[in-house]
């Protein structure tokens, strides 16, 4: 049996896709004081490790094999790397033998599975459950309308189901609260469609006309319960979203 060498802690949430349940919770990592590591960190925890290449340089090469793993499997290739393997998949049903690709109905997307030596260093990871977490402002689920994936899949131009509580934009008329869909360039795109459903546990927004990639989504309000907050609150997912 491998030994624990690091400790991932969990908060407990409730399950928003059972909801004739009410004691079913899904597991949340706790994230408080990480941040998503970037090629750029990668590049100064290898040269922090004694390599002897510049900093510019193993950035270069890391940038330079994501470019090629695109386009590999943008090529139809499976690419099996040291962290996990990535396979092409186009999801959706195909009524009748000559049926033709809908955009509309199909999505070209990707199976990433953990490779051996994830599997294997996974065994090194202890869990601590830390509880329940409280009830107060969290984004606990969001559904693409379109084709009704929770997996983190999004359609620019269609709606997203945002489900869970203090979430309502308010009030709806500063143009500095909403719901932003920021890039991994950095880049921000406001939700400028009017809100179809704007309720503290359900809101329902227009993807504005994202480029395919991966996208964190923010929630900028100052509801809260009993009067508005001073200043904005910033919710994010925490779950990375992706459009095709």
């Amino acid at each position: 049996m491998s030994m624990i060498r690091f400790n991932w802690k969990l908060w407990l949430r409730l399950n928003l896709l059972t909801k004739d349940v009410d004691n079913d919770y899904i597991a949340e990592v706790s994230t408080a004081g990480k941040t998503s590591l970037r090629n750029a960190d990668i590049a100064r925890h290898i040269k922090d490790a004694g390599s002897e290449l510049k900093y510019e340089t193993i950035l270069s090469v890391l940038d330079q094999g994501d470019r090629i793993v695109r386009e590999q499997l943008q090529a139809g290739y499976s690419v099996l790397t040291g962290c996990a393997q990535f396979s092409p998949r186009v999801t959706g049903t195909w009524i009748g033998a000559n049926a033709a690709f809908d955009p509309t109905v199909h999505k070209v997307t990707l199976d990433i599975t953990p490779s051996a030596e994830m599997r294997e260093a996974l065994k090194e990871v202890g869990v601590e459950v830390l509880g329940v977490k409280d009830g107060g402002a969290y984004i606990g689920l969001i559904t693409d309308a379109a084709t009704g994936a929770a997996d983190g899949t999004i359609t620019a131009g269609d709606d997203i189901i945002i489900e869970g509580d203090r979430l309502k934009i308010a009030p709806d008329d500063d143009e500095n609260l909403g719901i932003f869909f920021v890039n991994e360039a950095g880049e921000i795109s406001p939700v400028t469609h009017r809100l179809t459903v704007n309720d503290p546990k359900r809101v329902i927004a227009r993807v504005p006309a994202l480029a395919p990639g991966t996208y964190r989504i923010y929630v900028v309000t100052r509801y809260a319960k009993s009067a508005l907050l001073k200043e904005k609150r910033t919710i994010e997912y925490d779950r990375p979203l992706t459009v095709s």
